[in-house]
């Protein structure tokens, strides 16, 4: 029996590993390979069939105002994971994403039992930042290989000196072809005339605060436009922490949207979509590859962006994953200063009726689609991971 360690943190991490944790399960099955896999992990990891031993989609977060909070559970639930490791050695260790915890595990693992291979799939994004050494150098140490999933990725650590492999993008797995929308919106009996605009605000805690607010006061006049139009429109609201939908609820009724919750296990259906309005993140590839038109908003504690900015020159070409595929602009992004009502209501008014626009981003969505490789990416991954440990 080999034992296999995988260690997430966010929801889109969550998802990552569960879609891995299947395809482990899979390739080792027809390989002859017993394999049991523990994780640090979400419900989606669960659900995938992992013994979680902590949940770490809770406390998740970007910046460092947000971080305080959870400063002291994550140490916990560190503390609490090294003991596990030590008394229960792995074969084989998969970190996802969750840049600083995974960092932690991966240098005490290797420090730990230095013979098991530390494999980092989905690295902290250095290769976006491309100016901070120290951080790219801490992750090199803290993994024996990175399995990126983007092109400019695994150039990056590859010029870096890491061990690097590229697979191609998990997310072809999960759409391997563009789902038709008329045939979506006959199957949930949407009528043609309903105009159908997806909002996704909080992935984490911090932006129910910093990205909600600003995303439904712009929805609030995107509503207004549609009335004034004498046209119907309805927003569509998917929840990926059941424990913020009491604050999602409280701000439909303050900003008086006409909207209602949709499923997060199956986000096909969000296909049916005229248009999204969405935080930055992973859900962003979800949205291009099933061709709707979004907008990307995402803002920060003022003060974590002035530090950023004056004492870190952080700066980064783009934020979201679908413009850092080909590193080119694709869908519009509204970040910190920018992320005004006003302009999120312009720059969606403009992808909701021009043709022209919308007609561009899904020719950019389709040329973005096939520089993220082909499907059958997770099997490659769990084949590469199987094969260190066979």
């Amino acid at each position: 029996m080999k034992r296999i360690f995988v260690s997430t943190g966010e929801v889109s991490g969550d998802l990552q590993g569960a879609l891995l944790v299947s395809a482990l399960r899979r390739r080792a099955a027809a390989r002859g390979i017993e394999i049991d896999i523990v994780a640090l992990g979400g419900q989606r990891m669960r659900a995938a069939g992992v013994r979680a031993i902590e949940d770490t989609t809770a406390i998740s977060s970007m910046g460092l105002v947000e971080s305080l909070p959870f400063i002291f559970p994550t140490l916990a639930v560190q503390r609490r994971a090294k003991r596990y490791l030590k008394a229960n050695p792995p074969d084989a260790t998969v970190l996802v994403d969750y840049m600083t915890p995974n960092m932690v595990i991966g240098k005490y693992l290797r420090q730990t039992y230095p013979g098991v291979p530390v494999t980092y799939y989905i690295a902290p994004q250095a290769w976006v930042w491309q100016e901070n050494e120290s951080v790219t150098t801490r992750i090199l140490d803290c993994c024996d290989r990175i399995i990126a999933v983007f092109p400019a990725e695994a150039e990056y650590y590859s010029k870096a000196g890491a061990t690097t492999d590229w697979f191609g993008h998990p997310l072809l797995d999960t759409y391997p072809n563009v789902p038709d929308r008329a045939a979506v919106r006959r199957r949930l009996n949407v009528p043609d005339d309903l105009q159908i605009v997806t909002l996704l605000p909080a992935s984490r805690r911090q932006e129910l605060k910093y990205v909600m607010r600003p995303m439904f006061a712009a929805a609030r006049k995107l509503q207004a436009r549609a009335r004034q139009d004498n046209h119907e429109i309805e927003f569509w609201i998917p929840i990926s922490q059941p424990q913020f939908r009491p604050a999602i609820e409280r701000a439909i009724r303050q900003y008086g949207l006409n909207a209602r919750f949709v499923p997060n296990d199956d986000l096909t259906d969000l296909a049916a979509s005229d248009l999204a309005l969405t935080k930055s993140g992973t859900v962003n590839l979800e949205l291009a590859l099933m061709n709707v038109p979004q907008v990307v908003i995402y803002a920060l504690h003022p003060f974590t962006s002035w530090v950023l900015r004056t004492f870190l020159n952080f700066e980064i070409p783009f934020a979201s994953p679908v413009n850092l595929v080909q590193i080119r602009a694709i869908v519009p992004e509204l970040l910190q200063e920018a992320a005004t009502p006003d302009r999120i209501f312009r720059t969606a008014t403009e992808l909701l009726y021009n043709r022209e626009r919308r007609s561009r981003m899904a020719v950019e969505y389709g040329e973005m689609r096939a520089a993220m490789g082909r499907s059958g990416v997770c099997d490659r991954v769990a084949e590469s991971i199987l094969d260190a440990i066979a």
